[in-house]
């Protein structure tokens, strides 16, 4: 007989309980943090099955069978003054990242190309430095973001870092950009454990800017750091707090020369676990699996789906390989997915017809950030 599960569910099963909460769900209700944990504790790979089987439904319900895939570019590569454990593009750490410049206009256009010809709905504009301030380097990140959107092939999304003002977001805004990623990347406890150069409500501070401007957000995060299971929930629960449009799981991929570079692996179960458990947490919006899962998943990979996942990261990560492009367009033809993806988050919307996450457009935005 299976195990039961802590606090108010000590009469129900396993399978009970993740029924009962994956139906309140699909009722359109939503779990709490302690029933979040839950979740984030069962054990035995049968009670992880049946835990994967309700997060599909949660995204087929939600999100029907559309995924929306994105890539990026790496726009200026290592010697970033921040201390960031996980990263190998940190001048804090000896690694073989490589080292460049601002990227002139022709490899993005080359992505952005590239990027549409395999169904790529976005592409973005990765940088590694601690962030944007008013200057030449804003003018010529407005300038690729302009490019980008006159390209017209895939939306341009970018992630550039912290921001320092409002103004530099609403240029930001007003140069065309979509969406911005900028990921809380554990939480709130977490956090001073693979960052000192900067705070997690540094990081809140600029999605509020970026909310207040009207662009959309990509926010998530990296499990596998040493955190515990909790740490993943309450990330789970920052991210609904935030209303975040888009939210990557990564996987870690530890890098010779980081301080996490012998960080013990996740298993496949667990990491799958997770990615159910953030469906359940945020059952509309689109989690996107990310960095890391080649290594860590293997032949696993297309399990993602069964676990909740409705986005995927195609094409090469910043300084790490990923499976050929054509390989997972594949596997999604395999599982009946269509990464024919136009939605502009539409289905988002809540059931008053209001923009769920807030993008600027609903004064309770700033309020949802700085109260989190």
């Amino acid at each position: 007989m299976s195990m039961t599960l802590v606090g108010n569910a000590e009469e129900s099963t396993i399978r009970d309980r993740v029924a009962e909460l994956g139906q309140r769900i699909l009722d359109g209700g939503e779990i709490s943090r302690d029933e979040g944990l839950e979740l984030a504790c069962i054990e035995s790979n049968a009670d992880i099955m049946d835990l994967l089987a309700w997060a599909n439904r949660i995204r087929e319900h939600y999100k029907g069978n559309k995924i929306h895939l994105c890539s990026i570019v790496n726009a200026k590569a290592g010697a970033c003054s921040e201390n960031c454990s996980f990263c190998a593009q940190s001048a804090a750490y000896q690694t073989e990242s490589p080292r460049y410049g601002f990227v002139d206009p022709e490899p993005v256009a080359e992505a952005m190309s590239e990027a549409k010809s395999n169904s790529v709905t976005a592409v973005g504009l990765v940088a590694a430095w601690r962030g944007l301030k008013e200057g030449p380097m804003l003018d010529e990140v407005c300038d690729r973001i302009r490019e980008m959107k006159e390209n017209g092939k895939s939306r341009p999304d970018a992630s550039l870092g912290l921001i320092d003002s409002q103004a530099v977001a609403d240029r930001l805004k007003e140069a065309g950009l979509s969406c911005y990623g900028h990921n809380l990347e554990s939480s709130r406890r977490f956090f001073p454990e693979h960052c000192s150069t900067h705070t997690f409500d540094d990081r809140l501070k600029t999605i509020e800017f970026l909310k207040n401007a009207g662009i959309k957000i990509c926010s998530g995060g990296i499990i596998g750091m040493g955190e515990a299971r909790e740490d993943r929930v309450d990330l789970a629960m920052e991210l609904r707090a935030i209303d975040a449009n888009v939210v990557p799981v990564n996987i870690l991929n530890p890098i010779p020369g980081t301080p996490l570079e012998n960080q013990e692996p996740l298993p496949p179960m667990e990491i799958l676990k997770t990615i159910a458990v953030f469906r359940f947490i945020l059952p509309r919006k689109e989690i996107m699996i990310a960095g890391g899962r080649t290594i860590n998943l293997r032949d696993m990979q297309s399990m993602v789906f069964t676990a909740g996942a409705s986005a995927l990261m195609v094409g090469n990560y910043l300084t790490t390989l990923n499976q050929p492009v054509e390989k997972d367009l594949q596997m999604l033809r395999d599982l009946g997915l269509d990464p024919d993806w136009d939605n502009d988050f539409a289905d988002q919307l809540s059931e008053s017809g209001n923009c769920s996450n807030q993008c600027g457009c609903d004064e309770k935005s700033a309020e949802a950030i700085t109260t989190s």
